[in-house]
């Protein structure tokens, strides 16, 4: 790595991050099921028809991973809890749940790392999607439950939390594009879900303010939409994307409103006043995540609203076919202070790529996660340069894992796993930011 730990300001935080259903294993400690495993159960949803069942196994590993962790020199660690872990139903407590939270939470702390909790990542209990799931405005509700539960076990002990891991991919990227869990192609059901999913994060923040806990934040997934050529019609289309994408959730967290241009597509399928919920949906936090992979090249296309496609891009690119671009990165950082956060601190909550990696006489070598990792961090540094308050950053992901639709064939791991032995393996990544956070 051509950074280190002190090309930082003093304070500056890094982390690995992961999420529940990815890593833990899903069949074991009395999880129940979840709308993912409905959605991978059903033929041509997932590859492979892989699910999550056993996945890392890290339920029963957890320490090893741990201690990996905390090896590598991060001062956090960011992981997610499952709702159908905590509540197989999404209503009644399972105890077994709640003590693997506490065990995990400890071993955290054992290692001297900051546990930063994010309370949804896209695992919800089957038995709420079968009452609507992110369209029944309940979820609410419900999800303040699940927060009251969770967190009344494990919150005095979070450095950081923040209750919904982007928002934009629950909503939009399931229920508009049908591509991961529940699997509607439906532009109603996603204008529910686009605002469901933002009332019960505002709730979620209330419970815990409630709780006594501070430090919480929002985090949002970017995408940065470039025009695929220099027409005024693919100008007007990327902006449509930036903000059904991007400016949607940070515009009513941070602003108590809705892009117009979002707006004037999913007005019509909106739940009802769902002016009303505003005052709840910016309920103040303390940061601001991002988390941010790639560009997407846009044009215009046929059909009905938004009436846009996407256009392959000429950058080297990744696994995932996701091209490499690092402005992106810092064009967000500074746009999300200038117009929406001003002088809360920001975060890069995930950032990462994909790539084929293999063992080799017991190694891995992957320059391009190196590169990809030092071209980012690059970024990084020129905001936090132009002012731009950056505390920390997560790199996406600690293990190779679940890769939800894509199953267990794109690698993101710092962390090589054999997933028929389950042996880790670090890559030359992992080792070289190690080197990097421990000088």
């Amino acid at each position: 790595m051509k950074q280190t730990r002190q090309d930082f300001p003093p304070g500056f935080l890094f982390g690995a991050a992961t999420s529940s259903y990815q890593i833990e294993g899903h069949a074991f400690g009395g999880a129940g099921r979840t709308h993912w495993d409905d959605f991978a159960a059903t033929p041509g949803n997932v590859v492979r028809a892989e699910n999550g069942d056993r996945a890392c196994d890290h339920y029963h590993r957890f320490e090893e991973d741990l201690d990996l962790v905390a090896a590598a020199g991060f001062d956090c660690y960011r992981f997610s809890t499952s709702w159908a872990r905590v509540m197989p139903d999404g209503r009644t407590v399972n105890p077994e749940g709640l003590d693997f939270y506490d065990r995990l939470t400890d071993a955290m702390l054992e290692r001297g790392l900051k546990p930063c909790v994010t309370l949804y990542h896209w695992e919800l209990p089957s038995a709420l999607a079968d009452k609507g799931g992110w369209r029944n405005r309940d979820i609410a509700g419900w999800f303040a439950d699940f927060t009251q539960t969770i967190m009344g076990r494990i919150g005095d002990r979070m450095y950081s939390a923040a209750p919904i891991n982007e928002p934009w991919c629950v909503a939009w990227l399931s229920h508009f594009m049908g591509l991961h869990a529940p699997g509607l192609r439906d532009i109603r059901a996603t204008a529910r879900a686009m605002h469901h999913v933002l009332l019960a994060h505002g709730t979620a923040i209330q419970v815990m303010r409630d709780l006594g806990m501070n430090n919480l934040g929002a985090v949002f997934n970017m995408e940065w939409a470039a025009p695929a050529d220099d027409s005024p019609e693919a100008a007007e289309k990327a902006a449509l994307m930036d903000a059904y994408y991007n400016t949607w959730f940070l515009s009513a967290v941070f602003r108590g409103e809705y892009p117009a241009a979002a707006l004037a597509g999913l007005e019509p399928h909106m739940p009802d006043r769902w002016q009303d919920d505003f005052a709840k949906i910016q309920s103040p936090v303390d940061w601001c995540g991002i988390n941010y992979y790639t560009r997407k090249l846009i044009a215009p296309a046929d059909g009905p609203w938004p009436a846009l496609r996407e256009v392959e891009g000429p950058l080297p690119k990744t696994q995932m076919e996701w091209e490499v671009y690092p402005d992106g990165l810092h064009d967000f950082l500074v746009r999300t202070a200038r117009d929406y956060t001003g002088v809360l601190p920001l975060f890069i909550t995930e950032n990462g790529m994909a790539n084929p990696d293999s063992v080799q006489d017991g190694a891995v070598n992957d320059p391009q996660r190196i590169a990809y990792v030092e071209a980012h961090l690059d970024a990084v540094l020129r905001a936090i340069a132009a002012g731009v308050p950056v505390q920390g950053y997560f790199l996406w992901s600690l293990l190779d894992n679940y890769e939800w639709a894509l199953g267990y064939e794109k690698r993101f791991g710092l962390v090589h796993v054999d997933f028929d032995s389950l042996e880790r393996t670090p890559k030359a990544s992992y080792h070289a930011l190690k080197s990097a956070l421990t000088v």
